[in-house]
């Protein structure tokens, strides 16, 4: 009898969103208002939907392209529909995608795009259960770029789509689906999605039941952004960070990333009337990421902060605030020791260009990792130095001490045990909440400080 109740419940949930995109159709302006774009750089694409209600255009999702999927170099995707996953921050009643093209070769042509709301296993017809790429009833759109289905993405640069109407709820997810007829090179894609996308063969980008997409893969391709027209934020923040941010070793699926949890920290406390800001949390997390050393190849595997900061940051949808939390793979993967200070100045250049932009920077302190294949005394003399550094506020307007809260208090070179996913660097689920339990929400506030 519970099983059916909540059954019921989830079917209810799904109609209501059905009801809630169809009145927000309904309510459509014919003459094709515009609401009001507070993105920091000030620019839109050309809105052949414009949402006739108000809000403000946020960052619900993101995901920094790392590089080039192995295997792609020659077909790209061609023949087949990319069905990725993501996990929408903040509810929104209009959506606008991003897609990346920055590792191709060659143009990458979409010839159809779609987005709508995931729906949950047990609400849709029992053909469609064994699969969560469906989507909830009455949720599909299609998206247009520039007013057209189809867009051709030169190669090293991305596109954003129209504002289409869809009402996405908090905290649900979103199947943001392209197709490609024509070889295209190498996909940019993010690794490490820690989240199920899904392949089907054909042009499948509006089918909601999710059948054909057998296909599975650990990645998000093309997709970097997901902005939302919003009642509930009134701004961004984005968290800069490596494979701790990504949360690499997080469990699959269930969005318990530091960021995630950050998020719906901020998100209930502002619900509840605490003086913290209303913003959405994006996630510009990638594994193995460095402050100063970029990996090989042209664009560069794996940018460095320093080199991706403008885009995955200073580019992102009406940011207010970075989040930083790098360092710590400038101290393992330096052959020789790493240098404390040329590290902190490569922070401290990250914190001088938010300034330029009048955005306030939370830093992390650099957690422990003793045990690690990677540990030696030298390389913790190094973490020590620039800890002392970030404490000593020498680095960012603010410091979230992660290595306090995280470590061992009986041996702090190591990350205490209930903390540790078993490699002794990356936080279990456990460890990921406390690193967002710690972080003081009201640091979030305010602009940056001015350079002098």
């Amino acid at each position: 009898m519970a099983k059916r109740r909540g059954h019921v419940a989830r079917a209810a949930i799904v109609a209501l969103i059905a009801v809630l995109s169809a009145a927000l159709y309904a309510g459509f302006v014919a003459d094709g208002t515009k609401a009001h774009d507070d993105r920091a750089a000030g620019h839109g694409p050309r809105d052949s939907a414009a949402p006739a209600s108000a809000g403000t255009w946020v960052g619900a999702w993101s995901a920094a392209p790392a590089g080039a999927e192995p295997r792609t170099e020659i077909r790209g995707m061609a023949g087949r529909s990319v069905r990725n996953v993501v996990h929408a921050g903040v509810a929104g009643t209009s959506a606008r995608v991003t897609l990346s093209n920055l590792y191709g070769q060659s143009p990458l042509t979409i010839t159809h795009a779609s987005i709508a709301v995931a729906a949950d296993d047990g609400t849709v017809s029992p053909a469609a259960t064994a699969f969560s790429a469906a989507a909830a009833a009455g949720t599909m759109r299609r998206l247009t770029f520039g007013g057209d289905a189809s867009v051709v993405v030169p190669a090293g640069e991305q596109v954003m789509s129209d504002a289409v109407r869809i009402a996405v709820p908090q905290g649900s997810d979103v199947l943001i689906t392209t197709y490609s007829p024509t070889a295209s090179g190498p996909v940019t894609y993010h690794p490490h999605a820690r989240q199920i996308s899904y392949v089907a063969r054909g042009d499948r980008t509006e089918d909601v039941t999710g059948t054909p997409y057998t296909g599975r893969a650990g990645c998000w391709r093309y997709v970097t952004a997901l902005d939302l027209l919003s009642n509930a934020s009134d701004g961004t923040v984005v968290v800069l960070g490596d494979s701790i941010t990504d949360g690499i070793s997080s469990t699959m699926g269930a969005n318990r990333r530091w960021p995630d949890v950050l998020s719906d920290r901020l998100r209930a406390a502002a619900g509840a009337g605490t003086d913290v800001p209303r913003y959405s949390v994006v996630n510009e997390g990638i594994s193995g990421n460095r402050v100063l050393a970029s990996g090989l190849g042209r664009p560069a595997d794996n940018p460095s902060g320093l080199s991706r900061f403008g885009r995955d940051v200073l580019e992102r949808t009406n940011v207010k605030v970075v989040v930083v939390d790098l360092g710590v793979n400038d101290i393992l993967r330096t052959p020789s020791t790493a240098d404390p200070a040329e590290i902190a100045d490569g922070l401290r250049a990250l914190v001088r260009e938010a300034h330029a932009r009048g955005l306030r920077v939370v830093g992390a302190t650099l957690m422990p990792f003793q045990g690690h294949r990677g540990y030696t005394a030298a390389r913790e003399a190094v973490r020590q130095r620039v800890n002392a550094q970030i404490r000593a506020g020498r680095v960012y307007d603010a410091v979230v001490d992660f290595d306090r809260a995280l470590r061992d208090p009986y041996h702090p070179r190591r990350l205490r045990a209930g903390y540790d996913c078993g490699d002794h660097l990356h936080p279990s689920d456990r460890g990921y909440r406390k690193m967002a339990e710690v972080f003081d929400l009201t640091d979030l506030k305010g602009a940056g400080k001015a350079e002098s």
